[in-house]
């Protein structure tokens, strides 16, 4: 159904509530894990379920995804969930959230639902999934919410903000925007709708925080064009391009540049691939004829008529990009003169993985063109920046206003530039994680704290630890740990002493001296096998060498020892 009937007041209030609770279970006070509860009386919908990745220091954890104590203690009352884009941090905690509260139905525009699908249908989730898709401007009731999906531009394509009308009156949650007057796909944000509701009277606004304290307006996606045009029009040899496999505009801009400069593409990366396939099927991606070609093909091909489209942005060690930066992709490498475009922000924490990346593909003579400040960009953000925030505020013109998605001072900072608009008519809360926001038509406050917390997820076997040390204290116990430690110099990458396996509570040394030394076998294979710039490189070695011995050792034993790499520098 749909149409903008009846969105005041259009359900009777049930007798025994006098308010609507807004509960985030991730997202206010930190980046990603984004989730919020809302409930009226005894019945409750949950907004988006993202992930978070782990900082390097939380060894053997892939993913954080929200404590959900608080939805098994009231999983009958949960009717719904509800995503408003495709992002890992809206949507990356379904596989492990979804079986606990009953598979209920997961709402969502075609796209979402697409990688919903790959991600479920991964982890043998997807047939007893109930993935229902709505469209801009359709109506959904569930219980006492009315839900208006409204369209948003956004870096991912098909993202929706929310128009929850509830029986205390509506409440908006933006869920990730910018403001794109000339978007790729030419679908602008659906601001006539959003205005239609301020003037009608919007009980409680919820929004994007992300980037605050970037004053001004965030660029339109078109002037990336400019910027990648200028560089395809000057590059001499091959074009390697790095982005998020989610930025299907961005991907859009590089087939079509390919194709004016006749260069055919090649993709790298699963995520890529998996990525390029769903937005392709859907109609959100449209590949030239012809263009793609495999990487065994790039010999064959001048280096001027080729451009590879790569996962590894954030310089993860065995992502595509990182891998190719150190001579270790599929008989391809980066050479003098060869143009590398990192088309994506940096994710906080990941700054020093990037530089080491960028650092190696310097060492190879190429161009390397980045977020750097220079103008026009190679990269545009996603994130409404100061002044469409203003706009945001001044079009909905809310009696409360929560600002959510980003860290406290993010949080802080949209609520001054609230109560400097003088947009909101009443009271502004800067909340958290887990507080109980309790907002009814004449008042909005926090009412104590619900039950909250972080789930590290071991991806390998599924594990859900609950802490860290409690992980690796199980780990031990069952499985022990391996040391490989290793003398290596640092100028030249060569080994100076054979490798050395310590080993505790996984195996009695003296009875298996030949698994041992098969163990050490296979790290010597790993460090032959490796470039000099890989050997010299820490981080990538270790996680080699972690990555090849866990395989061997689960292999030989089916067990899953916790193989830490120590690297003696000489």
């Amino acid at each position: 159904m749909g149409g903008n009937s009846g969105k005041a007041r259009w359900v009777q209030r049930l007798d025994n509530s006098e308010f609507v609770e807004a509960i985030p279970l991730g997202g206010l006070g930190e980046f990603g894990m984004n989730m919020m509860v809302l409930r009226y009386g005894d019945q409750m919908i949950i907004i988006d379920s993202g992930l978070m990745f782990p900082d390097e220091e939380l060894l053997g954890i892939d993913i954080i995804v929200p404590d959900i104590s608080f939805l098994l203690e009231n999983a009958g009352q949960i009717k719904a969930l509800i995503l408003t884009h495709g992002h890992e941090d809206h949507i990356g905690a379904l596989p492990f959230i979804l079986p606990a509260i009953n598979h209920v139905p997961v709402y969502g525009t075609r796209f979402t639902l697409g990688l919903v699908s790959a991600k479920l249908d991964e982890h043998g989730l997807l047939n007893e999934a109930k993935l229902i898709t709505v469209k801009p401007r359709q109506v959904e009731v569930i219980g006492p919410f009315r839900i208006e999906f409204i369209h948003v531009t956004h870096s991912i394509v098909d993202a929706v903000m929310l128009a929850i009308t509830t029986p205390e009156g509506t409440i908006m949650h933006t869920g990730d925007f910018k403001i794109d007057s000339s978007p790729i796909d030419g679908q602008v944000i659906d601001l006539p709708t959003i205005a239609e509701y301020g003037n009608q009277g919007v009980l409680a606004l919820f929004s994007d925080s992300t980037n605050i304290e970037r004053l001004g307006y965030t660029p339109s996606e078109m002037v990336v064009i400019e910027r990648l045009d200028e560089i395809f029009h000057h590059a001499e040899k091959k074009i390697i391009v790095t982005c998020f496999s989610s930025s299907i505009h961005r991907m859009q801009i590089v087939l079509d540049l390919s194709q004016k400069y006749d260069r055919k593409v090649v993709l790298a990366g699963r995520g890529m691939l998996d990525n390029v396939k769903i937005a392709s099927d859907l109609g959100f991606l449209k590949i030239p004829d012809g263009i793609l070609v495999k990487p065994q093909e790039v010999k064959r091909l001048s280096p001027d008529r080729v451009t590879l489209l790569m996962t590894g942005s954030q310089g993860e060690p065995l992502a595509a990009l990182p891998r190719l930066a150190v001579d270790n992709y599929k008989g391809i490498q980066i050479e003098p003169d060869d143009s590398v475009i990192i088309s994506a922000r940096v994710i906080p924490g990941n700054e020093k993985s990037i530089s080491r990346m960028v650092n190696h593909i310097y060492k190879r003579g190429a161009h390397v063109y980045y977020d750097d400040g220079s103008q026009p960009p190679v990269h545009v953000s996603g994130h409404a920046s100061a002044e469409e925030l203003k706009l945001m505020l001044n079009l909905v013109r809310p009696r409360f206003f929560v600002p959510i998605h980003g860290e406290y001072r993010q949080l802080f900072r949209h609520a001054e530039l609230a109560k400097s608009l003088n947009a909101v008519s009443g009271k502004i809360l800067i909340a958290e994680t887990g507080d109980r926001i309790q907002i009814s038509q004449n008042e909005a406050r926090i009412a104590g704290k619900v039950p909250i917390g972080r789930i590290f997820i071991d991806e390998g076997s599924l594990d859900e630890v609950e802490e860290v040390v409690v992980r690796d204290r199980r780990h031990l116990s069952e499985d022990g740990i391996v040391l490989p430690i290793l003398a290596i110099n640092k100028a030249t990458g060569k080994m100076e002493t054979q490798p050395e396996i310590i080993t505790r509570g996984f195996i009695f040394v003296d009875e298996d001296d030949a698994l041992i030394n098969d163990a050490r076998a296979r790290v010597l294979k790993t460090i032959d096998e490796s470039s000099v710039e890989e050997r010299t490189d820490w981080a990538v070695i270790k996680e080699k060498i972690r990555t090849d011995l866990r395989r061997f050792l689960f292999k030989q034993t089916s067990k899953r020892p916790l193989v830490l790499p120590v690297i003696l520098e000489i």
